[in-house]
């Protein structure tokens, strides 16, 4: 199933199927959600003749839709003739479900007497489609950073996509980032605006850089940000996240911040993350 391009996503209520559909477009899915299932035959055909420009494809579809389980049997069947699909089924435990459902306070798609006989209900009814998946993953006690680990395993030849890092250098007189996961303040750091020969150049020339960095009060804080940034990465790939935005902020984004960004750009970059820098104020 590696290196998937069509993927139908379904299951029980409740059991993950929002949470995996935005893993899929992290992956580089283009995620469809409760496509009509009437449609879906339209939709494949102008897909195969790349009529959207879309490369790899997921459709979630489920109960919710009126006439669900009566047609899409004969219409999985029916495209798995047409493209090389795989289903991914995803379920969980009758408890687990209750529990999402009791703590979300969101009705289940089909209203019995209890959330506990919808589940059951539901499982019923569901059971012939679930036998007819590739994959199918129990989510009652999976971490969210290891369900996604099975979804890339699964559908992906290359395994674990990058984190993607944004680093931002910015100055706090035009504001912080508004999508900022991290942010370091380096206005105690030497500052070359004080310096008539410094002034007018950024922190991308050399001489401002070694004017910024050549401090013991420097030297101590890069190697205490290079320490903490070594702990944090390894934990936010383990917890499934995908994308952080990481700002450093001086007085008017033109001289420390660049300094320090582009400092903590070579650190990332010899951890092989995925890396972009956007010097935000530089020429204001």
């Amino acid at each position: 199933m590696k290196n998937t391009r069509f993927l139908i996503v379904t299951g029980l209520s409740g059991s993950g199927k929002t949470v995996v559909s935005h893993f899929l477009e992290d992956l580089g899915f283009y995620c469809l959600d409760n496509l009509p299932v009437k449609m879906i035959p339209i939709f494949v055909d102008l897909w195969k003749r790349k009529e959207f420009g879309i490369g790899r494809v997921a459709l979630t579809v489920d109960i919710r839709e009126h006439g669900f389980l009566r047609a899409f049997p004969d219409l999985l069947e029916s495209l798995r003739k047409k493209i090389p699909l795989k289903m991914l089924f995803l379920d969980a435990s009758d408890e687990a479900l209750v529990k999402r459902f009791s703590e979300s306070r969101r009705p289940h798609p089909l209203t019995r007497a209890s959330i506990l006989q919808s589940v059951r209900h539901e499982r019923t009814q569901m059971a012939p489609i679930k036998a007819m998946a590739d994959e199918v993953i129990d989510t009652s006690t999976t971490p969210i950073s290891r369900l996604k680990e099975i979804i890339t395993d699964c559908f992906l030849r290359h395994g674990k996509p990058q984190l993607q890092v944004t680093i931002v250098s910015f100055g706090y007189k035009y504001g912080v980032p508004f999508d900022a996961d991290l942010i370091f303040d380096t206005r105690f750091l030497p500052n070359p605006f004080y310096r008539a020969d410094l002034r007018q150049r950024t922190g991308l020339d050399r001489a401002v850089r070694d004017f910024v960095v050549d401090s013991d009060e420097s030297r101590a804080f890069l190697k205490e940000l290079q320490r903490f940034i070594g702990f944090l990465m390894p934990r936010f790939v383990a917890e499934g996240k995908s994308h952080l935005v990481l700002a450093v902020g001086c007085t008017g984004g033109r001289h420390r911040s660049v300094v320090v960004g582009e400092i903590v750009r070579k650190m990332l970059a010899k951890r092989k993350y995925d890396i972009k820098i956007i010097h935000r104020d530089l020429d204001k």
